[in-house]
Order: C-alpha cells, then structure tokens, then sequence
C-alpha cells in the first residue's frame, strides 16, 4: 500500500512540483494539497494522510500553529520545510519543538537544478517520517534479556522489533575523560531531554554531534544553552575541553580531539566522500585514537547507521557505548545498528539516560 502524503504550502508552483516529485515514486501518492495550516487541518481530518509536509509561512494560519493542532488531534507526522538562514533554523528548531518528525531546506533553485537528486532525498525522508508513527508507547516496552536478531531495516519494518543490550559488561575502576552524544532525526528533542536534566556541576566535557546543516547548528547550540544548566556552545576549532561544557560539532564540518594537553578540539572540513557532515563516526574514531577507553559513548535516535563503526572503534579500546531504545527512538536506525552489533552496553530509554548519566559518571 502506497505512503499517503499531503503537501501543504501556500506557493502553487511548490505544491505542484512537489507533488511531482512524490507521485514519480512508486511508493508513495499526493492525496490532497493545502495552501494554509487550516486547511491542513481540515484535509488531514477529512483525508488521513500517512505523512505531512509542512511549508512555514503561510496566509490564515502559519505551519507551526496548524503542526501544533494536528499533533493534538492525529498525531500525523510532519516533514517541516525551512530556509536555510540564522532565521530559518530557529524557525525549524521551534516546528520540532512543536512535534515535527524532520525538516528540508526549501531551496527553489535545487528543484529547478537538482530535480533527480532532490526527489531521491525527499521521498527517502517521507518514506523514514512515515515510519516513525510505528514506535511502541515507551511505558508498553517489554524487559526482556538476551540478543535476538533483527531482520528489518527502520525503513521498511512494518512492525517494531524487540531488540535489547547484552549483559552489561562492568569494568571496575574504568575512569572516563569524555562523554560523546551523537543523534540525527529526532536527536534535537533527544538531546534537549538529555541535556537538560544534567546539572552544572556535571565533571565532565561532552561532545555532541547531531546531523544539521551549518547555518543551523549555531542556533541549536544557543537555544540549548539557554535551557540547561551545563554549558552549551558550537564547537570552534582549538576549543579547550572543560568539566560541565557541551560543544555541538558544527554543520558541514568534523569535529575531532586533539591530544594536546590540555584537551582540545579540532574542527576540520567535511570530507566530500562522507555522507554525514558531521559525523559520529569520524568523532568517535578520533576518540578511540586519542583518549583509548576512556569515553562513554551514547547513540541516539536516527536514521542510518552512523556511528555503528566509530562505537567499535572504541570498544576495541575499552569504551563504553551505550544506545537508546526503539521505544523511544522517533527513528531506530542509528542506536539500532550499533546495538545489531554487538556494540552496545546499555539499551537505555530516553528519559533513563541523563539519571543513569550522572549515575554512572559521578
């Protein structure tokens, strides 16, 4: 059965592009277009659309107020559209405050230049926002033992999988110079409700790495820091690592630690061979090479795998990785691989990671 999609955005040209655009894939069909949030509310009520996608700024009622009616009424999930500006990103961090699964930069000149490679990225992601409407109830996750396999991938699953940490492995008396966080589709909302709950005093330097564009990022960091208790700043190259201090990797870059002591950070460019600028892979390799085992690493919600080879990295070292669960994950793709593989200490529901956090370290 194909992915019901209705397109919302008070541009005609957009709306008929995007539809296009989707109904070319085999997957998923345009059921109804709206050119304002009240009228998305009404289609959505009258169509049950799979997926919403979702403009901004519109006439009679604006895309953040209608998400935050829809959220309460269906439940339908949003893939939000923003620009790419300071202010877009505030724009775009507020719609997913409000409910918003994912977003896409809205760029006119990529659907007039880049109509192949645009409609690939954003069918994919419809398809990955429709399938986090399947996430069990995180108070329904059954505790069970064991590491039963898994033989599907996020986006295809049509049912959530049961998938649990080994025994937990500890190793006493294992000292720890560094927390590393890494997320990507719903990692925003994953990290606020992880960051927040974590106390000034908190003894060590976290690295946070999160898949967002570079104009975003340092927006990101500033409403973080505005929020929790500990430090929140983007990442700059040549950054001192400091006791009780978030640094967010900056978009389109790489974040990395250079052993100097005392510990710094070394932003680099984004390789053009990588998919993920940044990359929890890339932060989590420099880690294992600089600081050996002692680093606990935590994956959590998103789509891909990224991560999945940086966490071996370190537990070659004798790290500790933990992930989040599916239960609680907006996308189980990230801490799903890691934990596939063997990888991961801990399964660790969202609202238990910070509590286990301050427990483990302190």
């Amino acid at each position: 059965m194909k992915i019901k999609v209705l397109v919302v955005d008070d541009s005609g040209f957009f709306r008929r592009r995007l539809t296009e655009l989707i109904n070319a894939d085999p997957r998923l069909t345009v059921v109804g277009t709206a050119a304002n949030g009240q009228e998305a509310i009404d289609q959505t009520q009258l169509l049950r659309p799979d997926v919403i996608t979702m403009d901004y700024e519109m006439p009679v009622m604006d895309g953040i107020t209608a998400l935050r009616q829809i959220n309460k009424q269906s439940g339908t999930p949003v893939l939000m559209f923003s620009s790419l500006s300071y202010e877009g990103a505030r724009v775009t961090l507020d719609a997913l405050d409000a409910g918003a699964v994912d977003y896409l930069p809205k760029n006119f000149e990529d659907i007039s230049k880049h109509p192949d490679e645009l409609q690939r990225i954003l069918c994919e992601r419809i398809v990955v926002v429709s399938n986090s409407r399947r996430r069990l109830p995180e108070a329904k996750q059954p505790v069970l033992t064991g590491t039963p396999p898994i033989a599907a991938t996020p986006a295809s699953s049509s049912a959530p999988s049961t998938l649990v940490s080994p025994p937990l492995r500890r190793r006493a008396g294992v000292s720890r110079d560094l927390v590393i966080i890494g997320a990507s589709t719903g990692g925003p909302m994953a990290l606020q409700e992880v960051l927040t709950k974590l106390p000034e005093s908190f003894p060590l330097p976290i690295l946070l790495v999160q898949h967002m564009p570079g104009t975003f990022t340092k927006a990101f960091a500033e409403r973080l820091d505005k929020i929790c208790k500990i430090r929140i700043s983007e990442a700059c190259d040549g950054d001192m690592l400091k006791a009780g201090h978030a640094y967010l990797a900056p978009g389109g870059k790489q974040m990395m630690i250079d052993s100097r002591l005392p510990l710094r950070i070394k932003v680099i460019e984004g390789d053009v061979r990588l998919n993920y600028k940044p990359s929890l892979d890339v932060t989590f390799g420099s880690a294992a090479r600089e600081l050996s085992g002692r680093v606990l690493g935590i994956v959590l919600t998103g789509m891909g795998a990224d991560g999945r080879e940086g966490a071996r990295m370190l537990k070659a070292q004798g790290a500790t990785i933990w992930s989040q669960d599916e239960a609680s994950s907006v996308i189980y793709g990230m801490p799903m691989a890691v934990a596939k593989a063997g990888l991961t200490d801990e399964v660790l529901s969202l609202t238990k990671i910070a509590p286990r956090l301050c427990e483990e370290i302190n």
